[in-house]
């Protein structure tokens, strides 16, 4: 099999695997959502749990590596050129809330790099599909309240909790933004991939199933993402987490940097 015919296979694999993961999701939501906590970290669900199970049954095949947030980490990923990245629920506290920005993310690594990329936020039926050299494909309408944006401004998604803690008033003052809260990282990167945003970023620790679906997604659209600290924005790293990330639709990149800059500067 080529590699064009081989993308096109995975990209189809992954569209099918999102959709059934949507279904287990809406499911869950038809009962109260009961969760326990993670010892350090966030709730997890047995919606969670199912969605990675299923995940993990379709998606990885002879030879590939796996790692996902619901799962123990098996370190033999480190062996394999061919990755699967996954996020059975980014945004857990949302969907236990009922809030409609939670998403399932799903990336495939080759070598470190994301080659494809597929995000579903089930509650708006948004699914965007793709990555690098193939473009991006976009189910559903994503609709985003910026207001008037000015000429040459930036629409950037921002993390809810981050506004919630002040964590942004460092870029206030800044007439060229207009920003708009949303919970699920994964979701503000395949927004930006489907062109209903400028830019995301934040300077917070990210673990790579949060990123690597939405950075695929990125780069296939023509936009950039990079590390604000510097750090190589390389995936199936022995130790899966980012200091920070950003991302710029085409065009965007050079004054989201100025913007995020100017930001830092004020620390």
């Amino acid at each position: 099999m080529s590699e064009p015919q081989q993308r096109a296979r995975d990209a189809a694999r992954i569209d099918d695997a999102l959709q059934q993961a949507a279904a287990v999701l809406r499911r869950h939501l038809e009962h109260d959502v009961p969760y326990t906590m993670k010892q350090g970290h966030g709730p997890v669900t047995a919606a969670d749990h199912e969605v990675d199970a299923l995940l993990r049954r379709l998606l990885p095949e002879a030879g590939d590596g796996w790692l996902s947030e619901e799962t123990a980490d098996d370190r033999a990923r480190l062996q394999c050129r061919r990755v699967w990245i996954v996020d059975p629920i980014d945004g857990t506290r949302s969907f236990i809330a009922r809030r409609p920005e939670y998403s399932i993310s799903i990336a495939l690594v080759e070598d470190g790099e994301p080659v494809l990329g597929g995000v579903c936020n089930p509650a708006s039926g948004v699914t965007v599909i793709g990555g690098p050299g193939l473009g991006v494909q976009v189910r559903g309408e994503p609709a985003l309240a910026f207001g008037v944006v000015p000429p040459g401004g930036l629409r950037v998604l921002a993390s809810r909790s981050e506004l919630t803690r002040g964590e942004w008033q460092r870029w206030q003052g800044v007439d060229l933004l207009r920003v708009v809260p949303v919970g699920s990282v994964a979701y503000k990167l395949a927004l930006v991939a489907a062109g209903a945003a400028d830019a995301t970023w934040t300077l917070r620790p990210k673990s790579e199933w949060d990123v690597a679906g939405g950075m695929a997604l990125v780069r296939g659209a023509g936009g950039e993402v990079w590390s604000p600290i510097g750090e190589p924005v390389r995936f199936n790293r022995e130790r899966p987490s980012f200091g920070g990330f950003a991302a710029a639709a085409a065009g965007h990149g050079a004054l989201a940097r100025r913007v995020i800059e100017q930001g830092r500067a004020r620390d």
